[in-house]
């Protein structure tokens, strides 16, 4: 079993790019983040930037994916953000969502933990079989039978976040999922509100469907974003890996030359 890993991050129709992505591994564990930042003028970016670092270097120096370290780095990642607003100026009123994702090569386990509307997705089969569910008004008011997931999408207030990193006073709400096993032809997808937004899930299915290869996949999703955004769209940012397996290899690897990226 190989993975590849491929890479997009895009402006879009703002001024600067306050999204970021990032991925660690070793022989064992690989650890794949989707960041979106909030607070303008540079601040979310820094945001950003700041969660990335403090979770990947955090799980570097303790991989696993028990629920209550997984659960932890985003605790971190939050005082860290905390601490950085201290600073003041454009970075005092900075937040940021976060997607991690974490798997054990070994036991071919998958898990993540999630706060706010950066969103994970996993594929098995051409289908959703997992997806994080968003901190959001909207989601709420699917939970309550209000909305369903296609208006949520396009529901003016649908950008009304309910958590996000860098809040003491109120702390964020941090899901963490279940572990998950993981399989040969699995895909998994972060992304920020700029991709799944736009397109939908039927939408990345489909593209999905239309794909052979990861990097084929990625440039169908940047293409069809910028055909559904609107005028002065979000960032947006997708972090996909897929498991390729093969038949009678028993050793579970991240190969340098299958980690590929196709970012701005």
């Amino acid at each position: 079993m190989e993975i590849e890993i491929v890479t997009l991050s895009r402006q879009g129709g703002r001024s600067y790019n306050e999204d970021v992505y990032g991925h660690w591994h070793d022989d064992r564990y690989v650890a794949c983040l989707v960041a979106d930042g909030a607070g303008g003028h540079g601040g979310g970016d820094v945001a950003a930037a700041t969660v990335r670092s403090s979770a990947l270097g955090g799980f570097s120096g303790m991989p696993s994916l028990d629920e209550a370290s997984l659960r932890a780095l985003v605790e971190q990642a939050n005082r860290d953000v905390v601490a950085r607003q201290a600073e003041g100026g454009k970075l005092a009123g900075m937040r940021s969502t976060v997607v991690f994702a974490a798997i054990d090569l070994e036991s071919e386990a998958l898990a993540w933990v999630h706060s706010g509307d950066s969103r994970a997705y996993l594929f098995r089969g051409g289908a959703i079989v997992a997806r994080t569910t968003d901190h959001s008004l909207v989601q709420q008011m699917v939970a309550g039978g209000m909305l369903d997931e296609e208006g949520a999408r396009l529901h003016p207030q649908r950008n009304m976040l309910l958590s996000a990193l860098g809040s003491i006073e109120e702390a964020p709400d941090i899901a963490v999922s279940d572990r998950m096993r993981l399989l040969p032809g699995d895909v998994l997808l972060l992304c920020s509100d700029g991709v799944w937004e736009p397109l939908g899930d039927e939408c990345l299915i489909d593209t999905l469907h239309a794909s052979r290869t990861p990097s084929q996949w990625t440039e169908l999703i940047d293409a069809k974003v910028r055909a559904n955004a609107k005028p002065g769209h979000d960032n947006y940012t997708a972090l996909t890996l897929w498991v390729i397996g093969d038949e009678g290899d028993d050793v579970t690897r991240l190969l340098p030359e299958n980690v590929a990226q196709a970012d701005s």
